[in-house]
Formats: structure tokens, sequence, C-alpha cells
């Protein structure tokens, strides 16, 4: 009897939940700790911050969820990893024993990283459900005496797609209230190019984002690095080549969404032979730790490297579809392990996004996400509009009923030619020597 235990209740840590439950023993058990009972669908905070969806709407109590399927879900949070002793020491003071761990907690937020920044300070945010509430009320009052914009994200930032969505958002929001005149907007990022998105572009995203910003009149920085934000006021770097300050500005804002830098979670946060120094997890090709090989890791949590070196740093994200597929194939992985077989899958990190602008968008397919690939193609259209509209409540229907993949989006993942696990010759899911 393994008593395989699930740190996080996000995206990825939910649906590890729902896939590994039917794939364990009758004598084992599965426990999910959280912060807390409710799932938010967090692509929709764009849409939480312009009034366009109310919290009831996007969120899921998993209560419910976890007990139909056999899951002990803890509430109260972990307060600290104990790898040496296969323990997870609680918030309550109780602590968690496991045979195998799944890492799938979320990111901390590292808006103290920057002067001024953050929904505590003078920026909004639109990471969490309660920071998209916090920026509709205060996009409301904007609206009120609407004056400049500055939208998104910090240096050392990973998530770049919400901060396009966002500024393209508020610009349909805007023209619909007849305001967007008295708006002059900047768009603000670390990037080497617009459209670089942590990937070194997807097919061309440069060109797609580009003109997307030049026809709705928003101006862009790149190489910018953010030293400090005071109220109405933020002061940005832009970097060059060889590292050297080129430009600095002072943009004067009325409101401002900055996405921050992320981090490990404190729970994780130096411990050696696991995370890096910014607390991601080790993992290798099958997700699993080398010094721990009984903890495992999906999600945001996972340490990457950069695609490579760029005068200000940038992250590279951890988009759904890859989520998925590092969920597919630890699952898999725990599996072989309880029937004293040798892991065998790996996650194939490829990358399908819709990114939504609120009247077009534009969709991209990265197989595999980091490149060289074999897929790379994007397009635009009001299509990806609606199409993320469909894939939001497809989602949330899915995490309600508790299910791990459905036959339809297992048949369109099969039209297009992507796995969540590197498939052998006769198709078994199980990697090529």
């Amino acid at each position: 009897m393994a008593h395989i235990v699930v740190l996080g209740a996000g995206l990825g840590g939910t649906l590890m939940a729902y896939e590994l439950a039917p794939v364990l023993g009758k004598d084992d058990r599965l426990s999910v700790i959280g912060q807390g009972s409710s799932f938010h669908f967090v692509p929709s905070n764009p849409w939480v911050a312009v009034g366009w969806r109310e919290r009831d709407e996007i969120e899921v109590d998993l209560d419910a969820v976890m007990k139909k399927k056999n899951i002990a879900f803890i509430t109260c949070g972990a307060a600290r990893l104990h790898p040496e002793e296969n323990r997870v020491a609680l918030n309550n003071g109780d602590s968690v024993s496991y045979d195998y761990l799944v890492v799938a907690t979320g990111p901390d937020l590292a808006f103290d990283e920057i002067p001024g920044l953050g929904p505590n300070d003078h920026t909004q945010s639109i990471c969490h459900i309660d920071h998209a509430e916090k920026a509709f009320a205060a996009f409301e009052e904007f609206v009120k005496n609407p004056g400049p914009i500055v939208v998104g994200a910090a240096q050392g930032a990973s998530c770049f797609g919400p901060a396009y969505e966002f500024a393209l958002i508020l610009d349909t929001e805007l023209r619909k209230r007849k305001l967007r005149d008295k708006v002059p907007m900047i768009f603000v990022t670390p990037e080497p190019y617009i459209g670089h998105l942590g990937l070194d572009g997807v097919g061309d995203t440069k060109g797609l984002l580009e003109s997307e910003m030049r026809n709705r009149h928003i101006k862009w920085i790149t190489n910018a690095r953010i030293t400090n934000v005071e109220a109405g006021k933020m002061r940005v770097e832009e970097i060059g080549e060889e590292g050297v300050i080129k430009k600095t500005s002072e943009l004067p804002f009325s409101y401002s969404m900055i996405l921050p830098a992320f981090r490990g979670v404190p729970a994780l946060l130096g411990i050696e032979g696991l995370t890096n120094p910014r607390g991601f997890v080790f993992a290798g090709k099958d997700q699993r730790n080398p010094k721990f090989p009984n903890i495992f890791s999906v999600g945001v949590c996972v340490a990457i490297p950069p695609m490579g070196p760029t005068p200000v740093p940038v992250g590279v994200p951890k988009t759904g579809f890859m989520i998925e597929s590092m969920v597919t194939a630890t699952a898999q992985n725990i599996a072989a392990l309880l029937r004293g077989e040798q892991p065998a899958a790996e996650a194939t990190w490829n990358a399908v996004c819709l990114a939504d602008f609120g009247d077009g968008g534009v969709a991209f397919v990265a197989q595999p996400q980091i490149p060289p690939r074999n897929l790379n193609w994007s397009a635009q259209g009001a299509w990806v509009h609606y199409a993320k509209i469909a894939f939001e409540k497809f989602f949330l229907h899915k995490i309600r009923r508790g299910e791990s993949e459905p036959f339809y989006e297992r048949w369109i993942m099969e039209q297009l030619g992507i796995h969540r696990v590197k498939q052998s010759p006769d198709g078994k899911g199980v990697p090529r020597p």
C-alpha cells in the first residue's frame, strides 16, 4: 500500500489528482494539499478584471469532487517540505507523510523585487482571482477620470500571454465605453522583441502582435527593466545588447497592470538538490527529481532554463497543454513504479495557446514548446475569441465533473497530431529508445 500526495490544487495539481486516481491500486491512498478548497480558472482573470466575468463563473469548490473520487483533500496549505523525512509539514501544525510526492504548486509572486509593484502598492495584477477583482474595482474608478495606462511584465517574468491579452482587452473595453481616445497606452516588457513570449516567438507572433498593437495605437518598450513604481509614475530602463542602459523613461499612468516575476513557494525554497536558487524544482525527463526520486513535479514549479541570453532576464512559460503533458507522464510513471516497473513516460511539452483580445485574438501551436520545433504555427482572427470562450466552458465542466481526459479533447489533439507523452511506434505512449 502506497500513499501518494499531490502538493498544490491549481490547474496542475487538480488534474494530477484526477489522472492518478484511476491508476492506483485498491489499497493505495491519494491526498491533495491545497490553499483553500476553491479552484479558479486563471486564464479567465483578464475578463474578470474588466467585468466580463464574475468570480462564481470561474470558481469551482473542489471538496465535493475530491470526496466523490475518494481523494483526501487538505485545505490548510503546506508550511514546509521535508524530503529527507518524506513528510510535508502543514500550516495547521500537522504533517502528512508520503511514499510518492507530486509537487504541483503555483508560483510565489515576486512583487517585492521591485519597489512599489503589485496590488498592495501602485500596480494591478491578474495572477489571482483576488487580484483580478481588485483590478476591476480600480478600473471602474479609472474610467471616471481616464488617463494614461501602462501594461506589461516585469524583468524575470515568464508568463507574457496574459499581459498581451489584458492590454488588448482593455483597448476593446475602452472602445466599447467610447473612452479609448482619452487613454494613451504603452506596453512594457523585458522581452527582446514583441511576441517573443519567453519562447523566442512561435510562428509569426512577432509580426501578428506588433500589427495588433500598432492598429490599436499601443506603443511599447522592449528590453525594459522597471526600477521602481510610485503613485502614478513608473521608472523604466531600456537595456541594450551589451547590458548598458540605452534610455531611461518616467512613464505616467492613471492605471497599470504589471505581471511580476515568479519564484518557488516558501515551502520549497532553499532545499538543496530539490530546487534551484529561485525555488523551482529540478526534474528529469520522467518528471522525477534527481536527488529525491520519489518526488515528481509538474507545472509552474518545474525548473526550465531560459531560451538563451537576453539583455533583460526572461523566463520560459509553462502553458496549459505543456502542464497537462507533464501530468499524464507523471501519472503513468507513478503507476509503473507501483507495479514494480521502471518509469518510461516522457512529457512532450507541446504548447497550444489561445490569446484573447476581446474581439479577436492570436492562437499558436509549438511542437515542442522549446525550439527547434517540428511544428511552429500561429494565426489570428475573431475565431480565437470564441474558441477561448468555448475552452473556458469546456475546461470548467471538466474540473467540476472530475474528468482528466474527455474523449473530445483527446480527439482534437489527435487530429492536430499532438500527444501528451512521447509515442512509441505502436502508439502505446512509451518513449522511443
